[in-house]
Parts: structure tokens; C-alpha cells; sequence
């Protein structure tokens, strides 16, 4: 009669042994607005491969899409998920300093905005994310941002006005579009599609990238290539879990965001150099050629506004940009 019991001992205590490491396991969950098959789908998924390879599987992650970014730069401050990855529209709300960043035509190209966000300037703005409950952990970016509407083609700011343009919750954006003598709609990433379909908002404004991974063409006949801003996203972490981690693990994190930060690159670049010749291939009429100046001479108001608005020092040095500067 032993013999059984002790089996039965001994069965439970390698039992137990076997779930020791999945007990030592910890979830952590990433969230970002964009389908899977897209530049954040990529970022996040080379950030959890990078996560669990170099934790030897001590962490998982769990990536999911929620479509409303403020909701999830929210639930990362509170707690209820440990990481997002968010244009940088929506964190203007929470941390004001990043609103730089929307201004039009700040940026000349994708070196200059890489440079400068990953650059001392970059660090200094990731700085600031501290103070109001949130962990800045590294720039990513969505692209430049183009108009398409379902009305006309868009080629000088004469043909913006009137438009009703859906932008995000970020007042330097509504700033631009109303300066222009357009009807800017602030409204979540999650509804921007059925007001397209309902005619709610003529248009929208998103990176080439952003277009493609949602369809748009769907909803939308013209895309006019205006590059009008270069839009940021950023990795953000919940500060509670991120200063739990101690010193190796933090390391690990902050190695897979830069995995991250290089999958979401690479994609931006790919999708930007295939995109307009898809989105015509889906139907849509794209005008390449605007009048990028008369666009600028028109936003002089807006720019002015700027300048009070933020630290005219700061928008200097970020304009001022050079390779190794």
C-alpha cells in the first residue's frame, strides 16, 4: 500500500517541478491601433520575439489591437496593460511637450526626423513622459502624413477649403487644417471609417503606411501626396512594471524596443516605397504634384501661433538638423 502512495508523492512533487518556470512566467501585454499586417503589427511582433528570446521565455507577450490610442496611453498609465504603441497625436494630452513634433512641414525628410528623435532632442522629449505618469521608451513613427478625401483632388491649399477633414483629438493639427479654411473633425482612429462611409468627414490625413493596412481606398477616391506632417509614434511603458524590472531585465526591454523600433522603420520604408502604386492599383486617383510652397506661405498664421505656442528655441534646433549634429 505505500508503494502507490509513494508513486503518487512522487508524481506531484515532479509535477510541481515541471510548473515551477510557467508559475515564474510573467504576461505582459502590448497594445497598438493598426491590423496585424501593418508597420506596428511589425514593431510589435519584433518586440515580443525579442522579449521572450532574450528572457529565455521569463516573459510573454501578448500583442492586441484596441483602435482608440487615448483609451490605451490610459490604460498603460493606470496599469491595466504594460505597454502601447501610439501615433503621438493622442499623447499631446497627456504629455503637451511632444505636440512639437505635429508641426507642418517641421521635418524635410525621413533622415532628418529619424535624427532628431534619435538624437539628444529625441532623449530630452522622451524625458518628459516621466513626470505625468508615463515611461517614454523609444521613437517609432507612422510616416509622413498625406490628404485623401472622397470630393477633389487636392494640389493647392485653395482646394482644402471647405473640406470636412477628420484629424486627431491634437489642437496643432485643427490649427493647420483651419488656418487652411478646412472643417478639421477630431475623432478616435475607431470611427474615422464609418464617418467616411456615412460622409460624416469628406477626408482624412495618415502616413501612406496607415492608408494601406486600413483600406482606405475603400472609403476614400483621392490621394493627394502633401507630406504635410511627419508623424511620430512612440513605445510607452507603464511606470509601475517598468520600474519593478530589475537591471538585466530592463536591458532586455529596452534591446526589444530597439528591435521594434527597426522592424516599425523597415516596414514604413516598405510600405511607402509600394504604397501609391497599390493604392492605384485599388483605384484610387493620387496627385503627386503639390504646391508644397503655397501650402507653407498659407500656414504663416498657424506658424506664428507655433512659436508662441512652444519653445521657438526648440523648433529652431529641431529645423536646424544636421547629419552628426
Amino acid at each position: 500500500m505505500m508503494v502507490p502512495t509513494r508513486r503518487l508523492l512522487l508524481g506531484a512533487l515532479a509535477a510541481a517541478a515541471l510548473a515551477a518556470p510557467a508559475a515564474a512566467q510573467t504576461t505582459v501585454t502590448i497594445t497598438h491601433a493598426l491590423p496585424l499586417d501593418s508597420h506596428y503589427g511589425a514593431g510589435s511582433q519584433a518586440f515580443k520575439e525579442a522579449v521572450e528570446r532574450l528572457t529565455q521565455g521569463r516573459f510573454r507577450v501578448n500583442i492586441q489591437r484596441n483602435d482608440n490610442e487615448r483609451e490605451a496611453i490610459e490604460a498603460t498609465q493606470i496599469g491595466t496593460q504594460e505597454f502601447t504603441i501610439t501615433s503621438t497625436g493622442p499623447v499631446g494630452n497627456f504629455v503637451r511637450e511632444v505636440l512639437v513634433l505635429d508641426i507642418p512641414f517641421l521635418f524635410r525628410d525621413y533622415e532628418h526626423a529619424r535624427g532628431v528623435l534619435d538624437g539628444p532632442i529625441g532623449q530630452e522629449l522622451l524625458a518628459k513622459f516621466t513626470p505625468r505618469g508615463l515611461i517614454g521608451v523609444a521613437w517609432m513613427e507612422n510616416g509622413f502624413r498625406n490628404l485623401t478625401n472622397s470630393r477633389r483632388e487636392v494640389a493647392t491649399p485653395a482646394d482644402v477649403q471647405g473640406l470636412k477633414i477628420r484629424t486627431m483629438e491634437n489642437q496643432v493639427h485643427m490649427r493647420a487644417f483651419q488656418t487652411l479654411g478646412a472643417l478639421p473633425t477630431p475623432m478616435a482612429f475607431s470611427e474615422l471609417v464609418p464617418a467616411l462611409q456615412q460622409g460624416t468627414v469628406d477626408g482624412q490625413e495618415n502616413p501612406i503606411p496607415v492608408i494601406v493596412a486600413n483600406n482606405l481606398n475603400q472609403v476614400q477616391r483621392f490621394l493627394s501626396l502633401t507630406r504635410h506632417v511627419y508623424s511620430p509614434a512612440v513605445l510607452i511603458a507603464n511606470p509601475a512594471f517598468w520600474n519593478r524590472l530589475n537591471a538585466q531585465d530592463r536591458a532586455a526591454f529596452q534591446e526589444a524596443a530597439k528591435a521594434a523600433v527597426k522592424a516599425n522603420r523597415d516596414r514604413v520604408t516598405a510600405d511607402e516605397q509600394r504604397g501609391v502604386a497599390l493604392l492605384r492599383e485599388r483605384g484610387m486617383t493620387v496627385r503627386t504634384e503639390v504646391d508644397t510652397a503655397a501650402f507653407q506661405a498659407a500656414l504663416a498664421p498657424a506658424f506664428e501661433q507655433y512659436n508662441r505656442q512652444f519653445d521657438a528655441a526648440l523648433i529652431a534646433r529641431i529645423r536646424d538638423w544636421k547629419p552628426g549634429s
